[in-house]
């Protein structure tokens, strides 16, 4: 039988709330972060960072009221290893302190400018404090993997002594490989009696792959963001590390079909909106293209997927473009309810083929290509030239700017404006025909978010 590469429960730290907000341009309310932290829960997050409440009163508010919240995820307050600042995180009725502290050379020399031996004794205090307090207490050595392996295991093994039963390791600037984050984890695990946790940056686009390793070294909790989101290239998105932990090492940890309700509700509260090759939660996350491709997944989607879609909620896409087979063509007609011949199919494929700009056939396309091969329901003739405006309803759990940016790629749409009233955005289109109009007014029907819309023909338009 297989060793499993990780044969001990693994816990997910989720951290949106405080490394999250920390990403250039995010600041969330404190009803927002309410709203993340349920959601969190719902899906089944073990460990939720809440803030730190010595940054500001409204970080503290927060804190303080998720803590009352009731859920059943441990509820941390991250702090500075100083005894104000552990009475103030305490007072917001948390479950656990987290405990910072730099411990590279180059943190103790010019941020903290403490040596070696006081840096131990700020530690030490702090937790003992905190312990004090009847809280229980996760050190985390900022920097750690920039830091002297033998300082790193001696303030570890005393922050340990002094009362915390967690440690963070985190990999502050993302600069590991998967291979020494393994080794220093089976390092610290044998030489300390703790659970030791895995906080990994992305600065070098390595964060799950460094986060997998902490676990396969012996890590047991996980540090992870939704959508990534975090400091510079933020850290490990939560999206693929419970996805990998469940395809690759067969671990449960969360309800992974929760995932794009969490990574859309912070997408429209962060105001960042991932890059669709983006992983798991990106729009062309299940989307096959290529003929070869598409050809296998309709035969067997395995071919061409690790994992069926339908593990996190979603459904894959086929795209009809030039690089389209005609396995997808014949597939997409007939759910359409048309049927047609070798020959006639072979001929909507050329078509198609013979279009190279066009990124993306709808099913009113397809169908359009079919009346005219086959000689039937052909369109009248029609006029030329449209000018229309197309007012937009978002979802309510759609950020609308994500929406704004999708409508400023059609070639056809000349202005985008996100307004206020009864819609959201509202846009101008210039068509070549009636026909041109309602492929386009298709494709935006289709994105997701889109609620409803309301279309307007301008009759005439004077200049001022």
């Amino acid at each position: 039988m297989k060793k499993k590469l990780i044969d001990h429960k693994v816990l997910l730290l989720d951290t949106t709330l405080r490394e999250g907000e920390q990403a250039p341009g995010v600041t969330f309310t404190v009803e927002e972060k309410l709203a993340i932290a349920r959601k969190l829960d719902e899906m089944g997050i073990h460990m939720i960072e809440a803030g730190d409440p010595n940054v500001s009163g409204d970080i503290k508010e927060a804190v303080r009221r998720i803590s009352k919240e009731g859920l059943k995820a441990e509820i941390l307050a991250h702090c500075r290893a100083r005894i104000s600042d552990v009475e103030n995180a305490a007072s917001c009725e948390v479950d656990r302190i987290a405990i910072f502290l730099g411990t590279s050379e180059s943190h103790l020399k010019y941020k903290i400018r403490k040596d070696k031996n006081k840096a131990i004794e700020l530690v030490s205090q702090a937790i003992e404090h905190a312990r004090s307090q009847g809280l229980k207490v996760r050190f985390t050595a900022e920097d750690a993997t920039r830091t002297d392996n033998e300082f790193l295991f001696n303030i570890c093994k005393k922050a340990q002594e002094a009362g915390a039963d967690r440690i963070s390791i985190p990999d502050t600037v993302g600069i590991m490989s998967p291979n020494n984050v393994k080794e220093l984890f089976r390092d610290l695990s044998n030489n300390l009696k703790v659970e030791l946790d895995t906080h990994c940056h992305n600065d070098l686009g390595m964060a799950t792959a460094n986060t997998l390793a902490a676990l396969e070294g012996g890590a047991t909790g996980a540090h992870v963001t939704i959508n990534g989101l975090g400091e510079r290239s933020g850290i490990a998105p939560l999206s693929e590390v419970a996805v990998a932990l469940k395809v690759v090492y067969d671990i449960e940890t969360v309800a992974l079909d929760k995932i794009p309700e969490l990574s859309l509700m912070t997408e429209r509260f962060s105001g960042i909106v991932p890059s669709p090759n983006t992983p798991i939660i990106g729009e062309s996350a299940f989307t096959h293209k290529a003929g070869i491709h598409v050809a296998g997944v309709l035969a067997n989607p395995s071919t061409y997927e690790g994992f069926p879609p339908d593990l996190i909620g979603r459904q894959r896409d086929i795209i009809i473009d030039k690089y389209t087979g005609i396995h997808a063509v014949s597939s997409r007609l007939n759910r359409l309810g048309v049927s047609l011949d070798e020959t006639q199919m072979t001929k909507v494929v050329k078509a198609i083929k013979e279009r190279p700009t066009v990124t993306r056939f709808r099913d009113a396309d397809l169908i359009g290509l079919a009346e005219q091969i086959t000689g039937k329901n052909l369109q009248a003739e029609v006029p030329t030239k449209i000018e229309a405006i197309l007012r937009i309803k978002c979802e309510s759990n759609v950020y609308t700017t994500a929406i704004a940016r999708r409508l400023r790629a059609f070639k056809t749409i000349k202005k985008v404006y996100e307004v206020t009233g009864n819609y959201d955005i509202e846009v101008t289109i210039d068509a070549d025909s009636t026909v041109d109009l309602n492929q386009i007014l298709e494709r935006i029907r289709e994105i997701d978010g889109v609620r409803a819309t309301e279309t307007q023909l301008v009759l005439k338009k004077f200049e001022t």
